[in-house]
């Protein structure tokens, strides 16, 4: 940071005081945001702290989603709506596993692939509770913790979208309560996106699965996430990805072709392809 050497840290991280100078702010005032009592920085001294805490994009979003009134709403916002269309064009992708997430990452809409990749699991139609509450998922998972970091970080960046969201909330709060692992994740505040990167799993049904995904947002749904998947041509994981293809096509003539949120809303388990 540039900072000279101040003697002996007790601790790791910068000084009040020093998190002040950089942000070019008074260490009273600075002292008094920390404590909460002062509710209305600026956007120049929210700024200001973003540079001086070298925030990356997404963490710089969510501060200033958290930090910037809002209009009080009294009534519970209704669920995103789903377009029938997209669900038809999920439907009709026959090579790459689809999913499509609301803001809590629960499952709203799937093709036979995307629904299969997730199914025979206490939690399949949330991957945040699968995640942390499901006692199949560090075997499901290979890199369970990369996994963890992720969907935490995720969580508080899909609060950027709606910071009043009370499904988001009673969501955090429950797996607050419930699980360990999130809650000390929680309590990290790390803010990132999912818009790209790898999925290892140990699928129930074919076997070990290396896929990559990337993540889009639907145009006018903007709380919804579509994550594609895709595994490298003429790889082993390729061949059990179109394995796993023929098995969800042959079930129930295709009857998982198209998951929508009225199945998975209590999340129970889907069906095993």
């Amino acid at each position: 940071m540039g900072l000279a050497g101040l003697g002996t840290r007790r601790v790791s991280g910068l000084r009040r005081e020093e998190v002040a100078a950089l942000a070019g702010l008074s260490a009273d005032y600075y002292r008094r945001l920390e404590q909460g009592r002062e509710t209305h920085p600026s956007a120049s001294v929210l700024s200001a702290l973003a540079r001086a805490l070298q925030l990356e994009p997404d963490a710089r979003r969510y501060l200033f989603a958290i930090a910037t009134p809002r209009p009080i709403v009294e009534a519970p916002r209704a669920a995103e709506a789903v377009d029938p269309g997209l669900l038809e064009l999920l439907g009709e992708w026959q090579q790459h596993p689809a999913v499509l997430l609301d803001r809590c990452h629960t499952i709203v809409g799937a093709n036979a692939l995307g629904a299969a990749l997730y199914s025979g699991h206490r939690y399949s139609g949330n991957l945040t509770r699968l995640a942390f509450l499901d006692p199949d998922a560090r075997s499901f998972y290979r890199d369970w913790e990369t996994v963890a970091a992720t969907t935490v970080a995720a969580m508080r960046a899909a609060a950027v979208l709606d910071p009043d969201d009370r499904g988001l909330a009673e969501l955090v709060c429950e797996l607050e309560e419930r699980s360990d692992e999130f809650r000390v994740r929680w309590s990290r505040a790390e803010v990132r996106e999912k818009t790209s990167g790898a999925l290892r799993i140990a699928h129930p049904e074919v076997g070990d699965l290396d896929l990559t995904y990337h993540s889009l947002r639907p145009g006018g749904a903007a709380g919804l996430l579509l994550k594609v998947y895709r595994a490298v041509p003429g790889t082993a994981t390729a061949d059990r990805l179109a394995m796993l293809g023929s098995l969800a096509a042959g079930h129930a003539g295709g009857r998982l072709a198209t998951q929508t949120a009225s199945v998975l809303a209590d999340d129970a388990p889907l069906d095993r392809a």
